[in-house]
């Protein structure tokens, strides 16, 4: 498959980054020769200087022969038109990169889908989205929901109180076993655990379970965490993302956003309708305790400065502040944030990266989500036909090592499976996958 992504910078980089497990013919855009030494260094990729908007380098990178491209530069407006425009040159599918709300719009989507774009992504809408989730939920430093919640993912960090510490992975059912709990992965300091009947859970180990919606809350009594409902929210920085998680959040609390510069409070304040503005710095603790930092449930941090974001949050926690939410631009900090305080640290791009990249997967896939932090990837198969995986129980399967079955999804049931459980034609499957094991489950799933 001929992949072209327009532009190199982080969601292009990532993107191309994901597609080298995949084998892919990968041609990469840019007009900064320098990112494009460094990608061309580091990643088996083409890669062609100049203006992805431009018919010249659109034909120089043979976008006739393009399967799918995908127009992630920083430009909106650049973006639109390479996806038109590839369109048009012949490429089968098209993805844009948009910062416009409004474009989003179901009626104008509809509008760019008839120009030639099949797809428009906002990171900041993605990552709003994401923030929800985990301010509703707000115990857990990540939640997923597959099939519109009926079953869900939760990571969770194992305090020094937590009853869990010094159990084997084969004792934890005796909890509650009701609950038929799943860990499906551990992140330990910086590295990846697929976890065995014999792994024993540590301090500070990061947790990922499955677990149905229902069971949620009991799930959180198990592991030793408080439920905590969220009703007072900070936003630091009147950013796009400021704004964009704002709208998302305002209707269900009580939001104040915290900002240094007064034309953006007024541009802030003409969009938003139910949110609290105040104009100051954002480095001011003082400042922050006077407008009621100590009260806030939830702290969210989204100003353009990675490190004050990261500090700010610190300083919240340090005030009691429940949940912690900060925006970093640089990916490689996403590994640390259970290590430093912060509750989560998240990266619009790579969130934006992830969502697209599930166009490129072979299989049935439903759906595709990577986990901060973790070297792996959660993916939703669909049982399309009836071959050798519908015809044996999971352990016979030949399932690769690096990867383990954590859900099904069966019409209205929810399985949390064990080795002698038996797929179905039209389940859906949720494997959490280390990247050495993708090309195997897509053969088993295709």
């Amino acid at each position: 498959m001929k992949i072209i992504i327009a532009g190199a910078g982080d969601v292009g980089f990532h993107l191309a980054e994901l597609l080298a497990y995949e084998n892919q013919d990968i041609v990469l855009i840019d007009t900064n020769q320098e990112v494009l030494d460094y990608a061309a260094t580091h990643l088996d990729v083409l890669t062609v200087r100049g203006d992805s908007s431009s018919i010249e380098t659109l034909e120089l990178a043979e976008v006739d022969a393009a399967k799918l491209v995908l127009a992630v530069t920083t430009s909106e407006k650049n973006n639109l038109i390479t996806a038109i425009l590839a369109k048009k040159m012949g490429a089968r599918q098209t993805i844009a990169r948009v910062s416009n709300q409004e474009y989003l719009a179901e009626a104008q989507r509809e509008i760019f889908r008839d120009l030639g774009i099949d797809s428009l992504i906002s990171p900041s809408q993605l990552a709003a989205e994401e923030i929800f989730r985990l301010v509703k939920q707000c115990s857990f430093t990540d939640i997923f929901e597959f099939e519109k919640g009926k079953i869900n993912l939760v990571g969770i960090t194992l305090d020094d109180d937590s009853p869990m510490i010094r159990v084997k992975i084969l004792e934890i059912n005796a909890f509650s076993p009701e609950l038929a709990l799943r860990p499906i992965a551990i992140l330990r300091g910086h590295r990846t655990i697929i976890p065995h009947r014999d792994t024993v859970f540590q301090r500070n180990d990061h947790v990922y379970f499955m677990v149905r919606k229902e069971n949620i809350d009991r799930l959180l009594a198990v592991v030793g965490k408080k439920k905590v409902q969220v009703k007072n929210i900070m936003i630091l920085g009147g950013t796009s993302m400021g704004l964009t998680t704002a709208k998302r959040l305002e209707k269900d609390y009580n939001v104040t956003i915290i900002e240094k510069s007064k034309e953006c409070c007024k541009r802030l304040s003409e969009q938003l309708d139910n949110t609290l503005i105040i104009n100051g710095d954002v480095t001011n603790v003082e400042l922050l305790e006077e407008e009621g930092l100590g009260n806030m449930d939830a702290f969210i941090a989204l100003t353009d400065n990675s490190e004050t974001n990261i500090i700010a949050s610190l300083t919240a926690k340090n005030h009691g502040v429940y949940k912690t939410i900060a925006q970093v631009e640089n990916k490689e900090y996403i590994h640390i944030s259970q290590n430093i305080g912060v509750d989560t640290l998240i990266n619009k791009k790579l969130i934006a990266a992830n969502n697209i990249f599930r166009y490129v997967r072979k299989g049935q896939i439903e759906a595709i989500t990577s986990l901060h932090g973790v070297d792996a990837e959660i993916i939703e198969y669909s049982v399309h036909k009836n071959n050798r995986i519908t015809k044996r129980p999971i352990k016979e399967l030949h399932f690769p090592s690096s990867a383990l079955i954590g859900g099904v999804i069966r019409g209205e049931d929810t399985f949390i499976p064990n080795g002698d459980f038996q797929l179905q034609m039209d389940d859906k499957v949720i494997v959490f996958a280390l990247p050495d094991s993708i090309q195997k489950l897509e053969k088993l799933f295709h």
